[in-house]
């Protein structure tokens, strides 16, 4: 596609064994995955999610979320460093909100889009430099994925079995391999990868 950039779009998701990002309880369910993502690997994780990012590219339910509980940490001297970059990064970077429902952007920095994901991604892709972050929308990675979109996946891997939630990686998508960049095993149990698409 001609103007196209180098940009990579990367994601981020905690899953149980089971590959649920929420319990059975609905989307707010997180009690499983409370104890593992506060976790020293997965703060090493999320400090690594952010690196070469300039763009977080979010659902309207998580950017809800994140802006009204990020924003806080940053400012928080008695935070957890690692907790804190991620949370100023978030803040001053560039925010691409897809949503049907919302008309402006409540936030600094923010945009809402009303566009496919992977067409919001190839507009992303020829502006700008950086890597394009998904972090913790599974509704903007699912059709990334199903449109082979992603480059790179970064996952806290937590040992538990959900039983039930949302699942990321549903019948249907394409065939695609992946190599493993990085591993890490926390004391609970939880594994942080880092996995790239093998084009």
């Amino acid at each position: 596609m001609t103007g196209t950039t180098d940009r990579r779009v990367t994601a981020n998701l905690a899953l149980t064994l089971d590959g649920r990002y929420h319990g059975p309880g609905g989307p707010s369910d997180f009690g499983l995955f409370v104890p593992y993502v506060t976790s020293e690997v997965a703060r090493d994780h999320l400090t690594r999610i952010h690196e070469g990012a300039t763009t977080a590219l979010l659902g309207r339910v998580n950017a809800e979320g994140f802006m009204g509980f990020w924003p806080a940490v940053a400012g928080d001297a008695g935070a957890d460093p690692r907790d804190r970059g991620y949370a100023k990064w978030l803040v001053d970077t560039e925010k691409v909100v897809l949503s049907t429902t919302l008309t402006e952007a409540p936030w600094e920095r923010t945009r809402v889009v009303n566009a496919p994901a992977a067409d919001v991604v190839a507009g992303l892709r020829a502006e700008g430099g950086g890597d394009i972050l998904v972090n913790s929308s599974a509704s903007v990675i699912k059709p990334l994925l199903a449109a082979d979109l992603v480059d790179r996946l970064y996952l806290l891997v937590l040992p538990e079995i959900a039983g039930g939630g949302g699942r990321l990686f549903e019948d249907g998508l394409p065939s695609t391999g992946w190599a493993l960049s990085r591993q890490e095993t926390g004391e609970l149990g939880e594994m942080a990868v880092i996995y790239d698409r093998v084009r």
